[in-house]
């Protein structure tokens, strides 16, 4: 996946995360940048990158519900 492309997914899902959790977007970047999600976003083999934001998004609650 193009870098800007990506770069645009994560901040929409940043933003996401912050109307869900009605947080400012320095708390949203912190929980984002922690999940295992994010690392998987990270890595360009693991497909999670062509999953949609919204799953994406509820991959990210279901890790920060758990911990």
């Amino acid at each position: 996946m193009r870098d800007s492309v990506l770069w645009r997914k994560k901040s929409h899902i940043i933003m996401m995360l912050v109307d869900r959790l009605e947080i400012d977007e320095e708390r949203a970047l912190n929980i984002f940048y922690s999940t295992k999600t994010y690392q998987l976003l990270s890595d360009p083999n693991s497909g999670i990158q062509l999953i949609s934001d919204e799953y994406i998004l509820e991959n990210i609650l279901n890790e920060i519900i758990d911990q």
